[in-house]
C-alpha cells in the first residue's frame, strides 16, 4: 500500500494539470507576433524600389556635396595676411603665385582681383563678383537633386498605400471577407512605403538644408576675403 501511495505522489508531481497546460497555451497564443523590418520592406509592394533607388541617391549626393563644399571651405590662415605683404611691398607676382597655387573658390577670387590691379576699383569688384557667383553655382551643384528628393519620396509613398488600399478593398469586393484581420492586415502593410517615403523625404530636406547652411558659411569667408583684399588696394592711396 506504502509503493502505490508513493506512485500517485510521483505520478502527481511529474505530470502538469490541465488548468497548467491551458494558461501556457493561452500565454503562448497571446505573445506578440515581432514585426522584422526586412519583411515589412518586401511587403510595402513594388514601389519599394524606387524609393530605395531615390535613398541611395540622396546618400550619394549629400556626401559628395558635403566633401566638396569642406574642401571649399578649407583656407590656410595665412592666406590673406601674406597676400597683403606681396601688395603693399610691390611684389604682384609673388601675390599672384601664392594664390594660383592654393586652392579654393577664396584664393580662386582673388586670384582674379590680382589680376586686374591697376584697373578701377569697381572693375575689380565686378571681376571677383562674376568668380564668387561662379565658385558658388559649383557649390550648389546637385543640390536640386536632394530638394526634388524631399518632394517626391513622400508622394511616392503614399501612392504606395493608395494602391493598397485598392487591392484590399478589390479583394474584399471578391470574396466578400470584410474582417477586420483582413482590412488591417491589408492597409497596415500598404502604409511602409507612406513611412519610407516620409522618412527619406524628411532625410534629404534636411540633408539640403544643411549643406545650404554650409554653403552660406563658405559665402560669408568670401565675402570677408573680398572685402579685405580691396582695403589693401586702397590702403596706399590714404
Amino acid at each position: 500500500m506504502l509503493l502505490g501511495l508513493v506512485t500517485v505522489l510521483q505520478d502527481s508531481l511529474l505530470l502538469p494539470k490541465a488548468d497548467t497546460v491551458a494558461a501556457g497555451l493561452n500565454a503562448a497564443a497571446a505573445a506578440p507576433q515581432e514585426i522584422k523590418l526586412w519583411d515589412m520592406i518586401v511587403k510595402g509592394g513594388p514601389l519599394m524600389i524606387p524609393l530605395g533607388i531615390l535613398s541611395v541617391i540622396a546618400v550619394y549626393v549629400f556626401v559628395e556635396r558635403y566633401l566638396t563644399i569642406s574642401r571649399a571651405g578649407k583656407l590656410e590662415n595665412n592666406f590673406m595676411p601674406m597676400v597683403r605683404d606681396h601688395i603693399t611691398s610691390g611684389n604682384i607676382s609673388a601675390a599672384r603665385s601664392l594664390s594660383k597655387n592654393t586652392a579654393g573658390p577664396i584664393a580662386r577670387m582673388i586670384d582674379k582681383g590680382i589680376q586686374r590691379i591697376g584697373k578701377p576699383t569697381d572693375a575689380i569688384e565686378k571681376s571677383m563678383e562674376n568668380v564668387g557667383k561662379l565658385e558658388i553655382y559649383k557649390m550648389e551643384k546637385n543640390l536640386v537633386i536632394l530638394a526634388i528628393i524631399a518632394g517626391i519620396a513622400p508622394m511616392f509613398g503614399f501612392l504606395g498605400t493608395i494602391a493598397g488600399m485598392i487591392q484590399t478593398f478589390f479583394n474584399i469586393s471578391q470574396t466578400s471577407d470584410i474582417t477586420l484581420s483582413t482590412i488591417a492586415g491589408g492597409i497596415y502593410v500598404k502604409m511602409v512605403t507612406s513611412a519610407a517615403g516620409l522618412i527619406i523625404g524628411l532625410v534629404a530636406y534636411i540633408g539640403y538644408s544643411f549643406l545650404q547652411a554650409q554653403i552660406d558659411k563658405v559665402i560669408n569667408k568670401m565675402e570677408g576675403a573680398s572685402s579685405e583684399f580691396i582695403d589693401v588696394l586702397l590702403e596706399p592711396s590714404k
